[in-house]
């Protein structure tokens, strides 16, 4: 399949009620309004596919960027690659799932990371913090620099507040990020969540809220899932 074929197939599937949620969520037009359900069937058809999902990611329509993200083969995608994604991320949904997702499961997540989160853009600074929690997910501890770690969990403390809004979400994810996939940092990162307490952003009107870092860190730490490694963090 095309990626004008693959547009021509799933348009149809838009829903003016979904459209309307992520319209409300800063999704930008054009967008159809097509379930992620939906979009997964092609997914498990199409598998990997590299130059398909740059292609679809180029159509700027928000259904296929997303698709890109679900079908990317990870691995080959480039540096130039994942800065052009980043830079064509007009919505948080994007900067904050797809292109993070992307990153951190193939070659350049953790140099893009470091890169992204020094950004003065909003949501390239964002994207760089939630492929920094990605990473923390993904990786075993031992494939983690572990005092790079700690050093950004300061850098939110001392930072977070004064950032731009979903700068200060993505940081607020890390912390939980750390919390809770980093065995050797889940008081550290509660340490964290408690100095900085509640986190403000405006979540554009919707009924989201912002979780709290020590609740969810501890949460997961009743559940005993402390330090449990995801094989994916594509949803």
């Amino acid at each position: 399949m095309t990626a004008d074929e693959i547009v021509k197939q799933i348009k149809p599937l838009g829903r003016d009620s979904y459209k309307k949620v992520l319209l409300n969520h800063g999704v930008k037009e054009p967008v159809f309004g097509v379930k992620i359900e939906e979009l997964k069937k092609i997914q498990k058809l199409v598998k990997k596919d590299y130059q398909l999902a740059l292609a679809l990611y180029d159509t700027g329509i928000y259904d296929a960027m997303y698709l890109a993200g679900l079908i990317a083969d990870d691995p080959k995608m480039t540096k130039t690659d994942l800065r052009g994604w980043v830079k064509k991320a007009n919505c948080y949904p994007l900067s904050e799932s797809t292109v993070p997702w992307v990153a951190a499961e193939g070659n350049h997540g953790h140099e893009l990371a470091i890169e992204w989160i020094a950004s003065t853009q909003e949501g390239v600074a964002a994207a760089g913090w939630a492929t920094l929690r990605n990473l923390v997910a993904l990786k075993e501890d031992a494939d983690l620099d572990i005092s790079e770690l700690k050093h950004l969990l300061q850098q939110v403390q001392k930072t977070i507040h004064q950032q731009p809004n979903r700068v200060r979400y993505a940081m607020n994810s890390f912390v939980i990020g750390v919390g809770s996939y980093v065995r050797g940092l889940t008081e550290l990162a509660l340490q964290t969540a408690a100095r900085i307490g509640p986190v403000s952003v405006e979540m554009g009107g919707t009924s989201c809220r912002v979780p709290s870092a020590a609740e969810y860190i501890q949460k997961t730490q009743k559940r005993g899932a402390i330090g449990k490694k995801r094989k994916t963090v594509k949803c």
